[in-house]
């Protein structure tokens, strides 16, 4: 579902949910997202985070967003996954 453009900070846009079946450090994992978004993730639960909305979006700046969220374990050597994630923004009238 597209994000309207008028939601505030600390609006939910999704729940990642992450699996590693390993035990020890090598089950422990960390996610992050990379580049210059106006979103952040927060950890949610065991094994689960939020993607929230950190700053003020604008469609007419920006329609869509392409964020990437690495998930990796702590084992050595440290294993990763990607996942990408396409966040519409949805046109709200401004005037």
């Amino acid at each position: 579902n597209p994000i309207p453009e008028d939601a505030v900070p600390s609006t939910v846009v999704a729940l990642i949910n992450v699996r590693d079946r390993d035990s020890g450090d090598n089950g422990e994992v960390s996610c992050n997202i990379g580049g210059d978004f106006p979103f952040r993730l927060e950890p949610s639960s065991a094994n689960a985070y939020k993607l929230v909305i950190a700053s003020a979006i604008d469609r007419e700046k920006v329609s869509a967003y392409n964020v990437t969220i690495t998930a990796r374990d702590r084992g050595i050597p440290a294993l990763s996954s990607r996942a990408a994630l396409v966040l519409e923004v949805s046109d709200v009238n401004d005037n």
